[in-house]
């Protein structure tokens, strides 16, 4: 299923978001409201794995936290991706609810329908708010893209599933991301 857009001419804010609650994940960008199905399982798979990877560095590393499906917060519009890292130093902008700012490290995995919004709309919102690395997981092709902030764009790695790769958000761990899709 692909992403609906929904389009009106409301403006909608965060404090829009927070009313909305049902069996869709709402996102809100540049005042767009963005409905998505919840993931399916595969993705949730993925999804699981990836936290695994980084939650085992993270145990004898002690650098930081990564969420998984919670709500970050840029002014007006809000987003969830389905895993963010904050660094232990920046940890004063997650609050109860969400996350108050710009993550180290964002992940999206794709879903049906979903590549265009992740790729465009939400990889321009988080180059915007000085997001220093951003994921692309590809379930399909069994890619990932890493970007990385740089002056006047991103810097672009791509990986598959033969590839292993590093990160300086994660200083020390080398990612095998067959690891990412279960070809272990």
């Amino acid at each position: 299923m692909e992403d609906f857009i929904f389009r009106s001419d409301k403006h909608y804010t965060y404090g829009d978001y927070c009313k909305l609650r049902d069996e869709h994940n709402y996102e809100v960008i540049g005042g767009t409201l963005i409905i998505e199905p919840k993931p399916g399982p595969r993705h949730q798979e993925i999804v699981r794995s990836i936290a695994q990877v980084l939650g085992d560095f993270l145990r004898k590393h002690d650098i930081g936290k990564v969420y998984i499906d919670v709500d970050v917060v840029f002014e007006d519009q809000v987003v969830s991706p389905d895993l963010v890292f904050i660094a232990k130093d920046r940890l004063a902008i997650v609050r109860e609810s969400h996350i108050q700012g710009a993550p180290d490290l964002v992940i999206e995995v794709f879903s049906p329908g979903s590549e265009f919004t992740d790729r465009k709309h939400k990889g321009d919102l988080y180059f915007a708010n000085g997001v220093t690395q951003y994921w692309m997981v590809d379930p399909d092709t069994f890619l990932v893209e890493v970007l990385s902030l740089a002056e006047g764009g991103w810097l672009v790695g791509v990986y598959d599933e033969k590839d292993t790769f590093s990160s300086p958000v994660f200083p020390e761990l080398r990612i095998e991301v067959k690891d990412f899709f279960g070809l272990s």
